[in-house]
């Protein structure tokens, strides 16, 4: 298990906010933290920590007032650790060789390809001819639904017809270097992980993953690394303390090291 740190740029600015309260009317969110520091200033952080493939994600959608602004701040970001990190938010086949081009080492991929609810197949194949499946991710962010864990899409308001299951993660995985995994109705409430999201992908763990979503304690690490079998990497947003939480950063480099020794 390893720490994938996060950048999320919402409005122009570095922020954290409740998953679930993303809109894209009026572009609101509920924010549990706004940073006075630019995207350069969390990238050289992360490159100085020595942490590798944490990822930016854009939450206003491509045509937003705010779109452009949120690119100049993953720009920032990029420029400061080149191929340190991926980005996500409105990626397509058309644009997705340009933040390649930026620095990103990946780019990470949910509603070009689950689109209209399905897996689009064409859209698929179409982003990793642009940049190959060795630099593409793909978010299978999710939330319950009757029976299971479903995909969305669309900044996780749009529920698809695919779950996250063994056969979705064996059927995606040969089109993809790696999972980023949202437990999206925990995603900004630092209220304890999604454990049965968790046990899911610890079960199948034959891809790089990475979890996201409610890891508040060091209790939250433990059960993590215990339900994912040590292959689930983790991103830790509102609970650390450089955005705001009680975590300290420095204290969960240290336990990642502790991990492996």
């Amino acid at each position: 298990m390893k720490f994938r740190p996060c950048i999320d740029i919402h409005n122009g600015q570095v922020k954290q906010i409740v998953g679930g309260s993303l809109k894209d009317a009026g572009s609101q969110a509920k924010e549990n933290y706004v940073s006075t520091e630019d995207g350069a200033f969390f990238a050289e952080l992360y490159k100085k920590s020595g942490l590798y493939g944490g990822h930016i994600i854009i939450l206003n959608p491509v045509g937003s007032a705010y779109y452009e602004k949120d690119i100049e701040q993953a720009k920032l970001a990029l420029d400061a650790y080149k191929g340190g990190l991926q980005i996500g938010g409105g990626i397509t086949a058309d644009n997705a060789e340009r933040f390649i081009n930026m620095g990103a080492s990946h780019v990470i991929a949910t509603s070009y390809v689950f689109k209209d609810g399905e897996i689009n197949r064409d859209n698929l194949r179409s982003l990793v001819s642009a940049v190959g499946r060795e630099h593409l991710v793909l978010d299978l962010s999710c939330r319950w639904k009757n029976d299971g864990y479903y995909i969305v899409t669309d900044r996780w308001q749009k529920y698809t017809n695919v779950k996250v299951n063994n056969e979705t993660l064996a059927m995606l995985a040969e089109s993809c270097d790696e999972y980023l995994i949202h437990a999206v109705d925990v995603e900004g409430k630092a209220s304890g992980i999604e454990k049965k999201v968790v046990d899911i992908l610890g079960n199948w763990g034959k891809l790089p993953m990475t979890y996201a979503g409610g890891v508040s304690s060091f209790e939250d690490l433990d059960i993590l690394k215990k339900l994912g079998k040590n292959k689930i990497d983790v991103t830790i947003g509102s609970a650390l303390d450089i955005f705001g939480g009680n975590l300290k950063y420095q204290d969960v480099i240290n336990y990642m090291e502790e991990s492996y020794e």
